[in-house]
Order: structure tokens, then sequence, then C-alpha cells
């Protein structure tokens, strides 16, 4: 399985925690114990087990985000524009289960993965779109996925 759609397996959205605790923004900061990691310099996540004792209770209560991504870290790591994902009438539209958390569209990158059979090694490079705008190597490896669309895996 691809380190891709495993990201935030092991995080839960900061925006979230913060919702629910009601403490201030950067708090996150000074948990030394608790890891965080932030994508496209916009998402914040804090890591699972993590937070402090008086602030554990909360963790039942938080969205699980395994295999999803936010929508625009998702579209970069596809070299694909984010409208893919962002309106119903794009054709892979409906290929892909959506999730909202703190009014921040994630979309289910494991299961469209696993649907398709994909498979990405860490330092891979991704790229999805039209079959004709998609660049086929002989090291890379292709995916056919439906109306006339791809994804290259370029190792």
């Amino acid at each position: 399985m691809s380190h891709l759609p495993n990201t935030l397996n092991s995080y839960w959205l900061w925006r979230e925690v913060r919702e629910k605790l009601h403490v201030s923004n950067p708090v996150y900061k000074y948990w030394k114990d608790t890891p965080n990691i932030k994508l496209n310099n916009k998402y914040v996540f804090v890591q699972k087990n993590t937070l402090p004792k008086k602030y554990e209770h909360i963790e039942p209560i938080l969205t699980d985000l395994s295999g999803y991504l936010p929508i625009k870290y998702a579209s970069d790591r596809l070299h694909i524009n984010e409208h893919v994902f962002s309106y119903e009438k794009m054709r892979l539209y409906k290929e892909f289960e959506y999730k909202y958390v703190q009014d921040i569209k994630f979309v289910n990158i494991r299961k469209f993965f696993i649907e398709y059979g994909i498979k990405v090694d860490k330092n891979s490079l991704l790229h999805l779109g039209r079959i004709k705008d998609l660049e086929i190597t002989s090291s890379s490896t292709f995916y056919n996925l439906k109306d006339d669309y791809g994804l290259v895996v370029y190792n």
C-alpha cells in the first residue's frame, strides 16, 4: 500500500481538536510530546494518542481521517487540478469518497487506490489526468481508470 493514502492514519485535524477543546490556535506548538505535521502550509494535524493527559478524553469523538487527504493536498500530490474533487460534473468526481471536517473537504484516496489496485512507493511521483496528457515512460507504471483517464506512477 502506498504511503500517500496512509499519511493521516495516525493524526487528528488540529482545527477539530481545537474546536472541541475550546483552546487557542497555537497551543499545540507548546505540547512538546504531541508531534504535528502541516500539509500544504495550511492544514495542521496532531498525532493520535499523544494529546496531553487532561485533553485525551476527546480522542474517541474526533473524526478518523485514515485514508483521507485534504482535497488541495491530494490534488497537489496527484498533479491534477483541485476542481476534479470539487464539482460533481467532473468525470472522476464520483470515483472518490468525500468527508467534511470543520469545513475542510477530504477525499478518500486509500479507497480509490485499493479499487484500482494502485501501488505507490514512498518517493514515487504521481500524475492523474486524461490519457492523452500523460507521459508514460518505460520506468513508469500506468493504470487505466475510466472515461479516458489514467494514472501514471513514476518510480
